[in-house]
C-alpha cells in the first residue's frame, strides 16, 4: 500500500513472469471478481494474485455501488480493469511508465505506480455508451457525472471518463493510469509489441454472460419501449379558421339586434297578476312599525344598542386568519388533505430563507488552471466575495425568550442527517462556501501540483471547477484533497449554489445563492416562535447589511415569513387609506342629505348628524356581524375587514338616501303627526329596501356554501352585516331621523341644538337639484326614440364583446401582486425568475395499501435492472423527457432503488458481523472487513437482486439508519415511513412486521414563473400520478384504495385555479337566484320584472369580467369576492328602479320609465353611485397592488357599469319590455281619488275637484294657484285654514317605489 487515498491503494509489483494457470480458491476468486476472464478451471490463466484480486474488488466497490443498477455497464467497467490487472496478455495492452521501491514485510520490492493502458476506441466507446445514462436514484442525476471529474455528465466523453478513473488524485484510483484510446486499425505511434485491447463491450440492452438482465429504461435508452409522444395541449377553440368565441359572440350580436328589431312592444304578452295584497301588507306593516319607532326614539336607540353591544363583545374572541393556507384552501380540498397527509407522516416542507446575490459592476478574470486549462470567472465568483458571503452566514444569533438562552441556526435548522441533536455543521445550508465545508482555511488553501511535467499552484478555483461538475465527490482531483460535500453531509448541486449561467458554464455565473432551510414546526409549537424569531433576525441583519455602504453585493432576499409579513404590513399601512375613503363617503352623505332651502337655515336643514348616524349604523352592523361569528368560532380575515364595511356602506347609504330623500319630498298631511308622516314614508320605501336587503343577504348566505374559506367567510360575514344593517335602519336610523325631524321642526341648529333660527321651514316638498334635472333633461333625452335604439345597440354590443373577452380572462394571482410596490419581495421575485435554473421539488407520495416487500411490489416502483418498464419511477422518467408539457425537469429519486443497491453484495454497504458479540447482525460500512466478512445477500445469477420478504423487513431499518459516507454513499432516507403491526401466522408465534403507510419519491419541476405555469404543473402532475395509481393497483396485493398523489408546498395555493371557474359560476349563480325569486315574490309574482331585473344584473357581471380582461385584472379568489359583491351592488342599482317602474300607473311604458328614472334614478345615483365613487377613487392611492387592482380598479368598474346599466340601459329596457300597468294598483288609485273627492265635497261644496292622473309638475302648479287664491282680497279664510285646505286638496301620494 502506498500514498494516501480515500481507500487503501494496493498496487502491483513489477513482474514480467508468464501468466499462471489458476485453480482452487484462486480460480474461484477470479471468477467472482473478473468473470469475463474465466475459461474454466485449469484452462484459465491470469497475471494477478489473490491479494491483487481482493484489492481490485475493493477499488471497484465505489464505482459498482452506483453502476450496479445496470449489469452490462458494471461488467464493462470491471472488464477493462480486469484486463489491465489480470489479463494473461497483460504486456500487450499495458506499458509500465513509473515504478518505485517500497519495503513490504521487510523486503524491498519494485512497485508499479503508473502505467499506460491501450484500448481500442471501439471498446471504449461501447463501454461508455452502456454507462452514460445510468442514474443515481437518490439525486436523479447521472452516475457518470460523479466519474468524470470537472466535466460532469453533460461534457463527459470516453477519454475524459477513463482519465478520471486513472487519476490517483481523485482519492479512488490506486495508481496513475494513462489510458490511450486508439482507433481500430491504427498502429502508428504504438510502442513495440503493444496491441490495443479490443474485447467485446456489452450494450446496455444486452444480457451479461453471467446471466445479468438488460438494463432498465431509466438507465438505458435502448431498453425503453417505443413510447408515443404525449398529446399536445388542446388547440384553442376555433370556428371557420378564427377564434371560436369571437364567432359565437358575433352571431349572438346579430341575433340580438335582429330580434330587437322584430319585437313590437305592443305585442309583448303582459303578465296580469296582482301584487296589491303583497304591497298593501308590507306598506301597512312598515307604516305602523315606522310610526311606533319614531314615537319612541330614545328607547329604540337603547334597545337597538343592547344586542349590538352583546354581539360586539364577541370581538374579544375574534380569530384573524393570516395563514395563506387556511385562507385560500378548504380543509376538505384535495390539496389540503394531501398536504395534511404528507405533513402527518413526513416533516412539513422546510422553511426557506434565501439570498440571491450579484455584483453587476464587478469585472471578471481569467484563470489558467493546471488541470482544467484557461477558465473565465465572472466578477461575482471571486474569493473576497465568497469570504464575505461566508461571514454573513455566521452572523445570526439572538436571545430567545422561549428557549431562555441565546438561539442560533442549530436550534431551528433542518438537519436531514442528524435531526435529533444537530450541531451547526449539521444544518442544511446550501451555498457556494459549502464546497469548502464553510471553512475559511479550506478556502484559503493552496498547494503546488505537478501534472504532465508542469508544476503550478492550485487553489480554491480548481476545487470549485471540479465540485460544480462533480458535486457528489468526497475528494477532488487536485493535491488539495478537499471534499465537495457540504459540511452537513449532503451534496450541494450547482443550481442551488450559483445562478444565471448558460449551458452549465458555472464559472461565469452571475449570481450566488445562499439558502437556509429551517424546520417547519406546527404553529402551536414553541419552536415555531423561535423559527420566526430567527427569520426576523435574519431579515434585520440582511437589511442592515444591504444598507451598509461598504457592501460589495447587490442582492435580493426573502424569509419564509416574508409573504405573510409584507401582506400584513401593507394592510396596516393602507388602513389610513380606507379610513380616508370612509371619511370621504361620510362627508358626502352628510352634505348630500341636507335640504338647504336658504342660507339662514343651512345649519338647521343640514343632515350632518343623520349622515353620521347612517355611518354608525353601518359600523354597528359590521361589528355585530363580526362579533356574532367570533362567538361561534368562524375566523375573520383581512379581506373581510376591507371589503365588508365597503359593501355594507354602499348598500346602507343607498337605503339612507332613498328614505331621507322620500321624506324630504313628502309633505305632512292635515292633522298628521310628524311620527305618522315618518311611518307613512317608511311604508312607501321600506318594501323596496326590504327587496334589496333580503336579495343581497340571501345571496351572500348562499355564497357561504363555497368551499373556498376566504370566499365562504366573506359571504357569511357580509350576509349577516347586510341583514343587521337593514334591521338597524328600520330601528335605530328611523329613531335618529325622528329626533332630527323634531330638531328641524323646532328650528334648532345641528350640533348646537340650543341655538334656534327665526326663519321657518317651508311647508312644501324639497326636490333638490337632481330630481328636476333628471325629470326635465336626462329622462326625456334618454328615452327619445333614437336614443333608445342607440342604447340598446350599444349595450347589446357590450354584452357580446364582453362574452368574447370573458373566455380570455387570465385565471390566477401572481404572488407579486400580493406585495406592496415598495416591498423587497418584488426584487426577490425578479432575481428568482432571472437566476434560478430549476423549479420547486415535488414529491410523488404513496398511501397505505401497497406491498413494497414483494418482488412484484419492488418491480412496480423501481427503475433499475429487472424493474417494470412502466413502474412508478419509470413513468416519471418518461414525463421528464417532455418538460415543456409535463413541467418536470429532473426524474424522481427512489428509496427502493437505493435500498436494492445498498443490499447488493458488490458494494460494502450491507454486511454482517462474523466475529464478536454482534455476530450475525448488521455491520456498518466503516467497520473493518476482518470483523464483517459476510454479505447480507448473495450475488444473484441473473444480476437482478431482490430481497425476500424476510430480508426486506430485516434490513430496511438498517438501511434507513445508515449515514452515507465514502464506503457506502447510501442511507438515511426520510422518504419511507415504517409502522409495526402484529402479524399472526400458523407456523410461527406472533411477530411484528413493518407496514408502509406512506412513502415518497422526489422529482423537480421546471422553473415556474406565474400562476398559469404553477397551475398547469399541478394539473399535469396529478394526471401523471393518476396514471401511476392505476398501474400500481394492478399489482397483486395492492389495496383498491391505494393512491399516488403529487405534493409540493405551492399546490395548496394553486389548486383553487383548477376549479375557480366552476366555483365562481356556482357562487354567482347562487347569488343571482335569490335576486330573481325575491323580486318576483315581493312584487306579487311579477315574473317579467324579475327576469328583466335578473338580465340586467347578469349583464353587469358579464361586462365586468370583460373589462377585467381589457384592464389586466386576473380572475382569482379576490376577484370572485368582488364579483359576488358586484351582484349585491347591482341589486341596488337595478331593483329599486325596477320596482318603481312596476308600480307606476302612467299610461305608457315610456312615461313610466321616465317617472321611474326621474324619481328613483336620482335617489340611486345620489345614494349608490356617488356614495361609492369618492371612496373608491381614494383607494387608488393605496400602496398594496392587491388593493389598487382588486379594490380600486375592479370596484370602479363595478360601480361605473352598475350605474350605466341601472340608469341608462334598464330604463330603456323597461320602456320596451317592461310589465304592463298593474290594474290592481290603478283601481286602488281610482278608489282613493273618489274617496278624496267625497271628502272635499263635504268640506267645500263650492270647489270643483278633478281627479286625473297628475304628474308632479301638476301638483306644483295647483299649489301655486291655491296659494294665489288664499292671498286674494276676497279670501275669507284665515291663513291656517288656507293651509289646511291646500293639504286637503293635495292628491294622495302614489307609491312610486
Amino acid at each position: 500500500s502506498v500514498g494516501e487515498t480515500l481507500i487503501d491503494p494496493m498496487v502491483p509489483c513489477l513482474n514480467y513472469s508468464p501468466a499462471r494457470a489458476l485453480q482452487g480458491l484462486h480460480y474461484q476468486r477470479l471468477k467472482e471478481v473478473c468473470p469475463m476472464l474465466d475459461r474454466g478451471e485449469k484452462n484459465t490463466y491470469a497475471c494477478c494474485s489473490r491479494s491483487q484480486l481482493d484489492a481490485l474488488e475493493d477499488s471497484l466497490t465505489m464505482s459498482k455501488a452506483v453502476l450496479i443498477r445496470c449489469p452490462s455497464c458494471a461488467e464493462n467497467f470491471a472488464h477493462l480493469h480486469c484486463i489491465n490487472t489480470c489479463s494473461p496478455n497483460q504486456s500487450q495492452t499495458v506499458r509500465v511508465t513509473k515504478t518505485m521501491n517500497v519495503t513490504h514485510e521487510g523486503k524491498v520490492r519494485e512497485a508499479v505506480v503508473a502505467y499506460q493502458a491501450f484500448m481500442s476506441t471501439t471498446f471504449a466507446d461501447a463501454a461508455f455508451q452502456s454507462c452514460k445514462n445510468v442514474r443515481i436514484p437518490a439525486t436523479g442525476g447521472f452516475a457518470i457525472g460523479t466519474m468524470c471529474g470537472r466535466y460532469g455528465a453533460k461534457l463527459c466523453t470516453p477519454q475524459r471518463w477513463y482519465d478520471f478513473q486513472g487519476d490517483s488524485s481523485n482519492g479512488l484510483a490506486p495508481l496513475d493510469i494513462d489510458f490511450r484510446l486508439i482507433p481500430e486499425g491504427v498502429t502508428e505511434g504504438l510502442p513495440k509489441g503493444v496491441v490495443p485491447y479490443n474485447g467485446k463491450a456489452l450494450k446496455c440492452n444486452e444480457t451479461t454472460p453471467s446471466g445479468g438482465l438488460v438494463c432498465s429504461c431509466q438507465d438505458c435508452q435502448q431498453s425503453c419501449p417505443v413510447m408515443p409522444p404525449p398529446p399536445l395541449p388542446a388547440e384553442p377553440f376555433r370556428l371557420m379558421g378564427t377564434d371560436g368565441f369571437l364567432v359565437i359572440s358575433i352571431i349572438l350580436l346579430c341575433f340580438f339586434l335582429f330580434a330587437f328589431q322584430l319585437i313590437d312592444p305592443s305585442e309583448v304578452t303582459r303578465i296580469e297578476k296582482t301584487s296589491l295584497a303583497a304591497q298593501e301588507f308590507l306598506s301597512s306593516l312598515f307604516r305602523a312599525w315606522g310610526t311606533l319607532i319614531a314615537s319612541h326614539p330614545f328607547k329604540v336607540l337603547l334597545l337597538a344598542a343592547i344586542p349590538v353591544l352583546i354581539l360586539a363583545i364577541g370581538l374579544m374572541h375574534i380569530e384573524l386568519t393570516t395563514d395563506p393556507v387556511q385562507l385560500w384552501s378548504a380543509p376538505s380540498s384535495r390539496a389540503r388533505r394531501e398536504k395534511d397527509f404528507h405533513d402527518k407522516y413526513f416533516d412539513p416542507f422546510f422553511r426557506t430563507n434565501q439570498l440571491i446575490l450579484t455584483a453587476p459592476g464587478r469585472t471578471g478574470h481569467t484563470y489558467d488552471s493546471l488541470l482544467f486549462g484557461q477558465q473565465n470567472f465572472s466578477g461575482i465568483i471571486s474569493k473576497d466575495l465568497i469570504i464575505e458571503l461566508l461571514e454573513l452566514q455566521t452572523r445570526i444569533q439572538f436571545w430567545s425568550e422561549d428557549l431562555n438562552r441565546n438561539a442560533s441556526l442549530k436550534d431551528v435548522c433542518f438537519a436531514p442527517l442528524n435531526p435529533s441533536d444537530p450541531s451547526l455543521t449539521d444544518c442544511a445550508v446550501n451555498s457556494l462556501p459549502q464546497y469548502f465545508q464553510n471553512s475559511l482555511a479550506n478556502l484559503n488553501a493552496k498547494v503546488n501540483m505537478t501534472k504532465l511535467g508542469q508544476t503550478k499552484e492550485v487553489d480554491w478555483r480548481d476545487h470549485f471547477i471540479y465540485c460544480v461538475n462533480s458535486p457528489l465527490s468526497f475528494k477532488d482531483i487536485t493535491d488539495l484533497g478537499l471534499s465537495c460535500m457540504a459540511d452537513y453531509g449532503a451534496p450541494v448541486f450547482p443550481f442551488l449554489a450559483v445562478g444565471g449561467y448558460d449551458n452549465e458554464d458555472y464559472t461565469n455565473a452571475e449570481a450566488l445563492i445562499l439558502t437556509f432551510s429551517l424546520n417547519n414546526y406546527d404553529r402551536r409549537d414553541a419552536r415555531f416562535k423561535v423559527a420566526l424569531q430567527w427569520e426576523n433576525e435574519f431579515l434585520k441583519i440582511v437589511q442592515e447589511y444591504q444598507r451598509d455602504p461598504n457592501t460589495n453585493f447587490t442582492f435580493a432576499y426573502m424569509a419564509e415569513r416574508s409573504l405573510e409579513d409584507e401582506i400584513n404590513r401593507t394592510t396596516a399601512e393602507d388602513i389610513p387609506i380606507f379610513m380616508i375613503s370612509y371619511a370621504v363617503v361620510f362627508v358626502y352623505i352628510a352634505v348630500a342629505l341636507g335640504e338647504y332651502s336658504s342660507w339662514k337655515r343651512i345649519l338647521v336643514d343640514s343632515k350632518f348628524l343623520v349622515g353620521l348616524g347612517g355611518i354608525l349604523v353601518v359600523g354597528w352592523s359590521v361589528l355585530a356581524s363580526m362579533g356574532f361569528y367570533a362567538w361561534i368560532g368562524i375566523p375573520s380575515s383581512l379581506v373581510i375587514l376591507q371589503v365588508v364595511p365597503f359593501l355594507v356602506l354602499a348598500v346602507g347609504a343607498d337605503n339612507i338616501f332613498i328614505f331621507v330623500l322620500e321624506y324630504q319630498r313628502d309633505v305632512r298631511r292635515p292633522g298628521e303627526k310628524r311620527e305618522e308622516q315618518i311611518g307613512r314614508v317608511l311604508g312607501n320605501v321600506a318594501p323596496s329596501m326590504l327587496l334589496c336587503s333580503v336579495s343581497e343577504s340571501v345571496c351572500f348566505f348562499l355564497g357561504g356554501l363555497s368551499t373556498m374559506p376566504a370566499v365562504k367567510s366573506f359571504a357569511l360575514y357580509a350576509a349577516l352585516a347586510v341583514l343587521m344593517d337593514f334591521m338597524l335602519q328600520m330601528t335605530a336610523f328611523v329613531a335618529l331621523l325622528s329626533l332630527d325631524a323634531r330638531r328641524q321642526d323646532n328650528n334648532r341648529c345641528e350640533l348646537v341644538c340650543c341655538v334656534t333660527v327665526s326663519s321657518q321651514r317651508p311647508n312644501k316638498p324639497n326636490e333638490g337639484f337632481l330630481l328636476p334635472l333628471m325629470r326635465k333633461y336626462y329622462a326625456p333625452v334618454l328615452l327619445h326614440p333614437v336614443s333608445r335604439i342607440v342604447v340598446m345597440v350599444v349595450f347589446i354590443f357590450m354584452l357580446c364583446g364582453s362574452l368574447f373577452l370573458m373566455f380570455h380572462v387570465t385565471v390566477g394571482l401572481d404572488q407579486e401582486l400580493a406585495m406592496p410596490q415598495d416591498s423587497y419581495m418584488l426584487e426577490y421575485f425578479k432575481y428568482l425568475y432571472k437566476y434560478f435554473e430549476v423549479g420547486v421539488p415535488t414529491y410523488f407520495v404513496t398511501t397505505k395499501g401497497f406491498n413494497f416487500t414483494t418482488v412484484e411490489g419492488m418491480n412496480g416502483v423501481c427503475s433499475s435492472v429487472g424493474c417494470d418498464q412502466f413502474s412508478l419511477t419509470q413513468k416519471i422518467q418518461y414525463a421528464t423527457e417532455y418538460p415543456e408539457l409535463s413541467y418536470l425537469a429532473i426524474p424522481a429519486n427512489s428509496w427502493v432503488d437505493d435500498f436494492i443497491d445498498w443490499l447488493n453484495p458488490g458494494s460494502k454497504c450491507c454486511r454482517l458481523y462474523t466475529l464478536g458479540p454482534n455476530a450475525g447482525q448488521f455491520c456498518p460500512a466503516d467497520k473493518s472487513p476482518f470483523l464483517c466478512g459476510r454479505k447480507c445477500m448473495k450475488t444473484p445469477s441473473n444480476g437482478v437482486l431482490r430481497p425476500s420478504v424476510e430480508q426486506f423487513n430485516r434490513f430496511l431499518p438498517d438501511f434507513l439508519g445508515n449515514r452515507p459516507d465514502l464506503q457506502c454513499p447510501k442511507g438515511v432516507i426520510k422518504d419511507v415511513i415504517i409502522q409495526e403491526t402484529l402479524c399472526v401466522t400458523e407456523s410461527e408465534p406472533t411477530r411484528c412486521l413493518p407496514l408502509f403507510p406512506a412513502s415518497r419519491f422526489m422529482a423537480y419541476h421546471t422553473p415556474l414563473t406565474n400562476s398559469k405555469e404553477f397551475t398547469a404543473a399541478l394539473q399535469k402532475a396529478r394526471e401523471l400520478a393518476h396514471n401511476i395509481t392505476i398501474g400500481m393497483r394492478k399489482i397483486p396485493g395492492t389495496s383498491p384504495d391505494f393512491e399516488v398523489f403529487p405534493y409540493t408546498v405551492t399546490y395548496v395555493f394553486y389548486e383553487q385555479y383548477l376549479t375557480i371557474v366552476p366555483e365562481g359560476l356556482f357562487n354567482i349563480s347562487l347569488c343571482l337566484l335569490p335576486t330573481f325569486v325575491v323580486c318576483c315574490l315581493l312584487l306579487g309574482m311579477d315574473v317579467i320584472s324579475g327576469l328583466l331585473n335578473l338580465l340586467t344584473i347578469v349583464m353587469i357581471v358579464v361586462d365586468t369580467v370583460g373589462v377585467m380582461t381589457l384592464w389586466g385584472i386576473d380572475y382569482n379568489a379576490v376577484a370572485l369576492i368582488n364579483l359576488v359583491t358586484a351582484v349585491g351592488i347591482s341589486v341596488e342599482f337595478v331593483s329599486h328602479l325596477t320596482r318603481s317602474f312596476a308600480l307606476s300607473t302612467k299610461p305608457t311604458h315610456v312615461e313610466r320609465a321616465m317617472e321611474a328614472t326621474a324619481n328613483m334614478g336620482s335617489a340611486v345615483f345620489a345614494g349608490v353611485a356617488m356614495t361609492n365613487l369618492p371612496g373608491i377613487i381614494v383607494l387608488a392611492f393605496a400602496k398594496a397592488q392587491l388593493i389598487q387592482i382588486f379594490f380600486f380598479r375592479l370596484n370602479l368598474v363595478i360601480t361605473l357599469l352598475g350605474m350605466a346599466h341601472g340608469l341608462i340601459f334598464l330604463p330603456v329596457l323597461l320602456s320596451y319590455f317592461g310589465p304592463g300597468v298593474n290594474k290592481a294598483v290603478l283601481l286602488q288609485l281610482q278608489q282613493a281619488k273618489a274617496k278624496a273627492s267625497q271628502e272635499l265635497e263635504l268640506s267645500n261644496s263650492t270647489r270643483k275637484a278633478y281627479y286625473d292622473n297628475l304628474s308632479y309638475e301638476d301638483n306644483e302648479r295647483r299649489q301655486e294657484l291655491d296659494s294665489a287664491s288664499t292671498t286674494s282680497p276676497t279670501g275669507a279664510c284665515r291663513p291656517s285654514e288656507n293651509m289646511a285646505k291646500q293639504h286637503m286638496e293635495k292628491e294622495e301620494r302614489i307609491d312610486r317605489f
